[in-house]
């Protein structure tokens, strides 16, 4: 029997502007597709559990008011990975500019406890912030 693949119970998808310019940034970091469609241009990826959908605008498209770029202003979308300097390597080998560099931060997740990740910003073609994050473990706050 095949076993059905994982899929996240929440996966958000963004509008582009074109399909091909963003398939290429998210294949460069890491992203596999795990399914496309043409009529209208859709992708689904995945990075390790992280799952997202990109469709090319389009008439029919579920967009409530007029897209103005860059698109996804006020949120940002944290992406778990195993190597944030990979990730870094593969953006700058992409001739991605980078939002922030890669840094450690240790955020308080408890009464005395921090839990840290390398992390790293980026913008995707359509001005989605993007936040690879890796896991650094947990500590005592100071």
């Amino acid at each position: 029997m095949l076993e059905e693949p994982h899929w996240n119970a929440l996966v958000p998808e963004f509008t582009v502007e074109r399909i091909e310019v963003s398939l290429r940034f998210y294949t460069a970091v890491g992203f596999s597709v795990r399914f496309q469609r043409d009529d209208p241009p859709f992708a689904y990826l995945e990075l390790g559990h992280a799952q997202l959908m990109l469709e090319q605008q389009h008439a029919r498209g579920w967009n409530v008011t007029p897209l103005d770029r860059p698109l996804g202003r006020g949120i940002n979308f944290q992406i778990e990975v195993t190597d944030a300097n990979a990730v870094r390597s593969a953006l700058v080998a992409a001739g991605v500019t980078l939002f922030r560099e890669v840094q450690d931060t240790w955020y308080p997740v408890a009464a005395h406890v921090q839990k840290g990740q390398r992390e790293l910003l980026v913008q995707d073609p359509d001005g989605y912030l993007l936040r690879f994050a890796q896991h650094l473990g947990t500590r005592a706050a100071a």
